[in-house]
């Protein structure tokens, strides 16, 4: 007998469905997977708000999503709300939109917050659980618009965590103005990332790390790049090996792009195109610090992530 669920992750450039039968045996069956940019976080590193406009954009979203829902025929869902709706100061307008919404489907249901520490657990149960555990231990990184989670774990669970805060909106904003992003613009968002994520370094031992996984739509949408897909194909990316020379290149290629040539690649969703430059920036510092710590020489890039995980939890 199969649960009927409903996974909303909304984070700080995306919001993401995932519908899903729930079998006795804990694993998934996909129903339907959507994801759209509608940009939450924009501006909130500089006003410490929610922009009504993004707000609205997340609810029309969000709207359409519980009609699939209740066309559907979902009985449980959980919605989670990541970086950019920590640090609002506006928050309690976005949650009272989401109680609104997801109220249609089971009553009392709004979006949460959850920590960075839940939002790493959950990725990792999500990124993992079609590798061999022979793998591990695993260094997950979702690479997202507000933060970047860096996770250590192995088939019994997540050892350590920490949500760095920084993500590929954040550097954007703070660091590329131009375009493309100046040379100098280029070397402060690399030391913005590498001061970042040093913290996370830090607190999470990735030198015992064998396996590096990498999750969500900066890590994706590289890998459909280093495939060189004519558009953008979930099946493919999906669990795509890529050497960390291979990385580097197609990062090197993205940041030193103009906004019309990132827009002219197939697989580029047209709300990446202006952020997705600095999350090469990130990618790149990762990959050096990966090599650098743990030995590692390849990235594994998985579609499955916190939606999965979120799913997951409610299952």
């Amino acid at each position: 007998m199969s649960n009927r669920v409903a996974a909303v992750d909304c984070g700080t450039n995306s919001i993401r469905l995932l519908i899903a039968d729930a079998g006795a045996d804990g694993r998934l069956t996909d129903v339907h997977r959507e994801m759209r940019i509608v940009r939450l976080g924009q501006g909130v590193d500089a006003t410490g708000e929610l922009n009504p406009g993004a707000i609205e954009r997340t609810r029309v979203a969000l709207h359409d999503y519980v009609d699939l829902m209740l066309e559907t025929g979902v009985t449980t869902v959980r919605m989670v709300a990541t970086s950019a709706t920590r640090d609002a100061r506006n928050r309690d307008d976005f949650f009272a939109m989401t109680a609104t919404e997801l109220g249609r489907v089971v009553e009392g249901a709004q979006a949460e917050v959850i920590t960075g520490d839940e939002e790493a657990r959950l990725s990792f149960a999500g990124a993992v659980g079609e590798l061999s555990s022979a793998a591990g231990p695993f260094v997950v990184v979702d690479l997202g618009g507000g933060s970047t989670e860096v996770v250590l774990g192995d088939a019994s669970g997540v050892h350590a965590a920490y949500s760095a805060d920084i993500g590929c909106v954040r550097i954007t904003e703070r660091c590329l103005h131009s375009n493309p992003p100046t040379p100098e613009e280029v070397a402060a968002a690399r030391f913005f990332a590498s001061q970042r994520l040093a913290q996370a370094f830090g607190v999470v031992p990735v030198e015992r790390a064998h396996t590096w996984v990498g999750v969500a739509g900066t890590m994706t949408t590289i890998a459909a790049v280093a495939l060189d897909l004519p558009e953008y194909d979930s099946e493919k990316v999906h669990l795509t090996r890529m050497s960390l020379d291979h990385l580097r290149a197609v990062c090197h290629r993205l940041i030193g792009m103009d906004h019309d040539q990132r827009a002219a690649l197939g697989p580029m969703h047209p709300g990446r195109v202006d952020v997705i430059g600095g999350g090469a920036v990130i990618a790149e510092v990762l990959a050096d610090e990966l090599a650098r710590r743990a030995g590692i020489g390849e990235l594994i890039v998985s579609e499955h992530d916190i939606l999965d995980g979120i799913a997951l939890s409610i299952a």
